[in-house]
C-alpha cells in the first residue's frame, strides 16, 4: 500500500514563497521517481518538477525553472517543492506523484505515475 500525504499549501502574495512537503509510505519511495504536478480548473494537469531516487537528477518545467526547486529527504521519505518568487499564474492545486520506474526521459509524463496525493491548494494573490 502506497500513500502520499502532502502539506504546505496556502495563500501568499505575489513574490512570496511556500514550501510543499509530501510524505510517502510504502516501499515506493525507496525505489522510484517522485514528481510534482499542478492543475487549475478547466485545464489539464501540468508537470512541475521531478527528482530521481538519489536526488542527483532533477527536472523542472520551463515555467518554474529558477523559481521552484524539488528536493527529497530519503531518511524521512519526504519530497519537497520550494516555491519562490511566486506569481498569480502559479495558483493551482498541487499534487505529488510517485512511480516505481527509475529516472528516464519520460519523467514529465503523467501517465507513468501510479500513485498520487490528495492535492493542496496554492493561491497567489496579485
Amino acid at each position: 500500500q502506497v500513500e502520499l500525504v502532502e502539506s504546505g499549501g496556502g495563500l501568499v502574495q505575489a513574490g512570496g514563497s511556500l514550501r510543499l512537503s509530501c510524505v510517502a509510505s510504502g516501499r515506493i519511495f525507496a525505489r522510484g521517481t517522485m514528481a510534482w504536478f499542478r492543475q487549475t480548473p478547466g485545464k489539464e494537469r501540468e508537470f512541475v518538477a521531478a527528482i530521481n531516487l538519489g536526488g542527483s537528477n532533477t527536472y523542472h518545467a520551463d515555467s518554474v525553472k529558477g523559481r521552484f526547486t524539488v528536493s527529497r529527504d530519503n531518511a524521512n521519505n519526504t519530497v519537497y517543492l520550494q516555491m519562490n518568487s511566486l506569481k498569480p499564474e502559479d495558483t493551482a492545486l498541487y499534487s505529488c506523484a510517485a512511480r516505481p520506474a527509475a529516472w528516464a526521459r519520460d519523467v514529465a509524463a503523467i501517465k507513468t505515475y501510479s500513485f498520487w496525493s490528495q492535492g493542496t491548494q496554492v493561491t497567489v494573490s496579485s
